[in-house]
């Protein structure tokens, strides 16, 4: 004798997966990517789609359900940003080295602290890097395969999270910079931005980590200095 179960259309399940995927990324800590929602959301759900239909719901509210780095979570609307300015906890402004290393990692990563000094014709502090350690915004990739093993960076997914980023390839290439106007006068010849690639996968020239390296916050020092 066949069950007796209630009805149901492709809509109505529909509806029925946004209301546990909303459930799913209010109750949440931090984004979620879909393959996180899937295994939670009933056998067969359309997440993609149940993604797009709830961000659509959420267009025109006070919180938005926006995707980054890969991973959806509700953000406030961006032109409420200013109710909430009175209860924002005060911060601390990077500094125009802690800024320029950024993104100098953002754009050239894997980079060792050597390249960056190299691109910024300035030393770098430990201090400088300590601090970007500490946003969570860069993190250790591994070890550059050459004399003295220095520890290469790369950015984050709190880095895509903070600046509002889908993915490293939404970083403004030259013509947005110039059209910002953040680069200015005559550029040399044949300057370019690189391409950002923030790909976890260590890259040929690359090598894993040594045990007990994310235990030191700067750990290259002793490898390019040999102090």
């Amino acid at each position: 004798m066949a069950s007796l179960q209630p009805a149901t259309d492709g809509r109505t399940d529909l509806r029925e997966h946004m209301r546990l995927a909303e459930a799913l990324l209010f109750a949440a800590l931090e984004p979620l990517d879909e393959a996180t929602l899937a295994a939670r959301l009933p056998e067969g759900a359309d997440v993609p789609a149940v993604l797009l239909a709830l961000q659509a719901d959420y267009a025109v509210r006070g919180v938005n359900l926006v995707r980054l780095g890969g991973r959806w979570a509700f953000r406030t609307a961006d032109d409420l940003a200013w109710l909430l300015s009175r209860d924002a906890c005060e911060t601390r402004r990077l500094s125009r080295a802690a800024m320029e290393t950024l993104a100098i990692i953002a754009y050239h990563q894997p980079v060792t602290r050597a390249e960056i000094e190299d691109i910024r014709s300035v030393s770098t502090s430990k201090g400088t890097i300590d601090v970007l350690l500490e946003t969570g915004w860069i993190r250790l990739r591994g070890r550059r395969r050459t004399p003295g093993r220095p520890v290469t960076y790369g950015t984050t997914a709190a880095f895509l999270d903070h600046f509002g980023l889908d993915g490293i390839t939404d970083l403004p290439g030259l013509d947005e910079l110039k059209g910002a106007g953040l680069l200015e006068g005559r550029l040399p010849p044949g300057f370019t931005i690189p391409t950002p690639c923030d790909d976890s996968a260590l890259t040929p020239d690359e090598e894993p980590l040594d045990p007990g390296d994310l235990s030191f916050a700067f750990p290259e020092a002793d490898a390019e200095t040999g102090i």
